[in-house]
């Protein structure tokens, strides 16, 4: 019979376990990128890499001996667990999985967990940096640790934002490219790292000042949106309403600038 202390567990003794699943992962990760890997074109340009499914495959064993109960809903194999749990698990084994695939040092590690559809947990592990964001809802975030915010930027025009695109950019209109060309125009650079999760926890860092993309998925930001907020940053979706993990877009920034981002998005004049 289980005890209430396993029905609802404290927010430390999931953040223990979220850590050491990414952890694990990450080193899986890293013996891959030094090693070798295989690599599956899911379509042109989506890819997916035998990495994925190993460092998968161990966050999913971590959670499952600490919490068997709980619901886990992972990039590659989908809602591995339909339990009535309260508690649900949104892992991406490797966010930046093309990154990775060429080379380029910039993917993580990014487990979020939610109870009653609310965010309570986010860890998001760069093995590469060896930096580990992590938060619990209303406790803060920390890099390693040491306590993050946001960064103090109040003018778009001082702005380093980031963005991403979508792997079907080919085919749709909904494709970012305007809202990248807006936005160059007015913020005083633009990023673009290949890594949904990362772009979250360095807007809550303060290296960058505000994100945007659309054609997310949950386990693209169910950690960094946590880390974000609880660094004091703000996110919604492109009409300044509440965001969800569902929703297919976002906005994130210090709260600073986060109207003048908006103003930008609603824009829908063609571009000259």
């Amino acid at each position: 019979m289980s005890t209430p202390r396993a029905r609802n567990p404290s927010t430390e003794a999931l953040l223990a376990i979220a850590v050491d699943a990414a952890r694990q992962a990450g080193e899986i990760l890293e013996k891959c990128a030094y090693a070798g890997f295989r690599v599956k074109h899911k379509n042109v340009i989506n890819l997916v890499t035998d990495a994925d499914y190993r460092a998968e495959q161990r966050i999913v064993d971590v959670i499952q001996k600490a919490f068997p109960s709980h619901r886990i809903l992972a990039e590659e194999r989908g809602l591995i667990h339909r339990s009535p749990s309260t508690y649900q698990w949104v892992i991406d084994p490797l966010d930046g999985t093309t990154n990775f695939a060429h080379g380029f040092p910039a993917f993580c590690v990014s487990i979020g967990v939610q109870h009653d559809g609310h965010g309570l947990i986010g860890v998001v592990f760069d093995p590469t940096r060896n930096e580990l964001f992590t938060a619990r809802r209303h406790k803060g975030a920390f890099l390693n640790d040491t306590p993050i915010s946001v960064s103090p930027v109040d003018n778009l025009d001082h702005a380093l934002l980031v963005t991403g695109f979508a792997y079907d950019i080919r085919e749709t209109q909904n494709n970012n490219l305007d809202h990248f060309v807006r936005f160059a125009l007015k913020a005083q650079g633009l990023r673009r790292t290949g890594t949904a999760a990362l772009d979250l926890c360095y807007v809550a860092s303060g290296r960058f000042d505000g994100f945007w993309e659309v054609t997310l998925n949950p386990w693209d930001m169910a950690a960094g949106i946590v880390i974000l907020e609880e660094a004091g940053g703000r996110v919604t979706n492109f009409k300044g309403e509440t965001h969800s993990i569902y929703g297919r877009e976002l906005v994130a920034s210090n709260g600073r600038i986060h109207q003048a981002m908006l103003k930008v998005l609603q824009q829908d004049r063609p571009l000259t």
